[in-house]
Order: structure tokens, then C-alpha cells, then sequence
């Protein structure tokens, strides 16, 4: 029962936001760069008991995937742009993601 009222609070939280950003892009995109995800898991975490080490390592690692996903952010918007159809667009948007984590993680481990 708790894993569903997870799921459901989750989806309407989602649903709210689709409905402003078709109603208002640039707002909508605004509300989804929040990061609500994070906090929406950091809230789950935290009222399941986890430690606080655990969300703190969990925040830690959002940060460490943050300037990937801006690279797919990129990727995703100029393919769009270019009217590149939108699974080929979210496609590219991926593999970007992947190399650039995969690429900051080699060049992190140069230095530490």
C-alpha cells in the first residue's frame, strides 16, 4: 500500500506539471528544472526510514549526474529544434548522456 501512495502522489505531482508546460512551455520547463524528483525522492527515503548518510550520499550522486543530464538537455532541445523526431531526438539526448558521464567519470579518476 505505501509503494502505491508513493507511485500515485508521485504521478499527480508529474500530471501537474505536463499540464502547466502544455499550457505554458517556458513556465512548465522552469517548474520541471526543479528538481523535484530529488526532493520527491528524498522525501521517500526519509520517511522510510533511511539513514542520513544514505541521503546524503543519494544527494550527493544527483549532483554528480546533474552536468550529464545538461548535456542531454542540449542535445534533446537542439535535436528538437532541428525537427529531429522526438525518439530520435530523446535517443541522441541519451547516448550524449551516457558518454559524458562515462567521459567524466575517466577524467575525475585522472585526478583523484
Amino acid at each position: 500500500m505505501y509503494t502505491l501512495s508513493k507511485i500515485i502522489v508521485s504521478a499527480i505531482i508529474i500530471g501537474i506539471i505536463t499540464e502547466v508546460s502544455r499550457r505554458f512551455p517556458t513556465q512548465g520547463g522552469i517548474i520541471a528544472a526543479l528538481p523535484i524528483v530529488s526532493i520527491l525522492s528524498i522525501f521517500w527515503l526519509y520517511v522510510q526510514g533511511e539513514h542520513m548518510e544514505t541521503l546524503s550520499r543519494f544527494a550527493l550522486g544527483v549532483v554528480w549526474g546533474l552536468p550529464a543530464t545538461v548535456v542531454m538537455l542540449v542535445i534533446v532541445g537542439i535535436s528538437l529544434h532541428h525537427s529531429l523526431h522526438l525518439f530520435a531526438a530523446l535517443g541522441l539526448g541519451v547516448v550524449g548522456w551516457g558518454i559524458f558521464l562515462y567521459a567524466q567519470d575517466l577524467i575525475v579518476k585522472q585526478f583523484v
